[in-house]
């Protein structure tokens, strides 16, 4: 039996390797997807994944509380009240030292992991029905510090306080909150962030990466997005304030 048959899923980061797939997944098991993206998603990338009744897109900054406000006002206009929100956008920023770290990419990458999850939330959870599921896309970057990281590694941290505040908030309603934390995956993100990191340490930043995985690989979208799925699905009817590390053991 299909594990969200008729569940009403918000996406955010939807255009991403990880909403995609998970977006392939949910619908796969039943489920009725709204995808939120900054830019508008291909019509021809969403005629592939499904029919259009069970799927749409709406282009919006998850950083803009007006924009939040619409695109959850959308996705319960056209499927009704959420049981879903998997909050997934995410931004890197770069890595300098403290001295020379650029406030405003901090502040930008606060604005989309942070502030954006926030906003999820606040307008999500008054249309959300009971024995609902919050997921946020953490990292294994929220297990660990690292010298220049300085803005994703602090959001991802933060996103963990949301996190456990909102399980605890949202637990008399029955709805579960938890964060998943990937690991390096093989996709587009991570690949940017390792061509840098191998131009500053001389040497190929995926190789760098494997080697600090124990199960040494790269992880990928489908794989983080069946973990979205345990934690969104009745599988984790017991499960809320928790960290799901899917990252290859790097963080053990």
């Amino acid at each position: 039996m299909p594990l969200l048959t008729d569940k009403v899923c918000l996406i955010t980061g939807g255009a991403g390797s990880v909403g995609l797939a998970t977006a392939r997944l949910f619908l796969a098991e039943g489920a009725r997807v709204a995808l939120v993206d900054r830019a508008p998603i291909d019509a021809g990338t969403l005629a592939g994944i499904a029919p259009g009744d069970r799927l749409f897109a709406i282009a919006a900054d998850v950083s803009r509380a007006e924009d939040a406000q619409r695109y959850v006002a959308e996705t319960v206009a056209r499927f009704g009240p959420i049981d879903v929100l998997f909050s997934n956008a995410g931004n890197f920023g770069t890595v300098a030292p403290i001295q020379e770290y650029p406030v405003d990419v901090f502040d930008a990458v606060q604005a989309v992991h942070v502030r954006g999850a926030f906003l999820a939330a606040r307008h999500a959870v008054p249309v959300m029905n009971d024995g609902g599921a919050i997921v946020i896309t953490s990292s294994v970057a929220a297990t660990r510090g690292d010298p220049g990281v300085y803005a994703y590694i602090t959001a991802k941290h933060a996103q963990i306080g949301l996190m456990r505040c909102l399980a605890k908030e949202l637990a008399p309603r029955d709805i579960r909150v938890n964060t998943v934390h990937p690991g390096p995956l093989a996709n587009d993100f991570q690949l940017d962030i390792e061509k840098g990191l191998g131009a500053a340490i001389g040497r190929d930043g995926t190789e760098f990466f494997n080697e600090m995985i124990p199960l040494g690989r790269h992880g990928t979208a489908e794989e983080v997005a069946r973990s979205v799925l345990y934690l969104a699905s009745d599988l984790s009817s017991f499960t809320t304030g928790s960290m799901l590390m899917v990252d290859g053991g790097m963080s053990a």
